[in-house]
């Protein structure tokens, strides 16, 4: 079993569109049988209290294709935004932006599944394809985040029950798993509603068709 210690090596004002947070940078090395060498890094953006109660939590995944360049593909750049400005509203909470592109298959990758799926695979068989499991990520960063920041109880802010059952396990209550849900659109009804069949991901108001 592998076990991982994040260290804290900066931490700096942060004004933003939604808000001023204060961000943190994190790195890891995981310690596990051949995978000694292997760090990751991520940042926390915190705004207010939040050791009180149970801030809203945003556990969010690099996706330069949609965060930086707005990629119709995907719904990631829309819940990103709505995440800090449901954060800003209500006056505290925590983001934590982790390198897992492509659900952790990395950029390269993530390219060759958006060729396959041009030829008619969905994104779960895209990365079967190319050898990996429909979502790689374990989400054990962002937990250790938490702890550091010393965060016990949490509202997550998603869709993924992964994600919720990642931070039970590691002893961490999520009281409240909010929605971040983005209404369809034709470029990515198939891309939600894969994650809704194939990936469990819950989606509470929204018609899928």
């Amino acid at each position: 079993m592998s076990s991982l210690k994040v260290k804290q090596v900066a931490s700096a004002d942060f004004p933003t569109r939604w808000g001023h947070f204060l961000i943190h940078g994190f790195t890891t090395r995981a310690s596990a049988s051949g995978d000694a060498g292997k760090t990751e890094e991520a940042v926390a953006l915190v705004m207010g209290e939040v050791h009180s109660g149970s801030p809203l939590v945003r556990i969010h995944s690099q996706c330069l294709t949609g965060d930086v360049f707005g990629s119709l593909r995907c719904d990631c750049r829309q819940q990103l935004e709505m995440a800090l400005s449901m954060i800003a509203e209500a006056g505290s909470g925590v983001l934590i932006y982790e390198q897992q592109e492509g659900r952790g298959i990395g950029l390269m990758a993530k390219l060759q599944a958006y060729a396959l799926q041009d030829s008619g695979f969905d994104t779960v068989e895209a990365n079967e394809r190319l050898g990996f499991k429909p979502d790689q990520r374990e989400f054990l960063m962002p937990v250790e985040i938490l702890k550091a920041l010393d965060i016990q109880r949490v509202r997550l802010l998603s869709n993924n029950p992964d994600k919720v059952a990642a931070l039970e396990r590691a002893g961490i209550r999520v009281t409240e798993r909010v929605p971040c849900e983005i209404a369809p659109t034709e470029h990515t009804q198939e891309y939600l509603d894969t994650k809704r069949d194939k990936l469990g991901h819950l989606f509470s108001r929204r018609s899928q068709h």
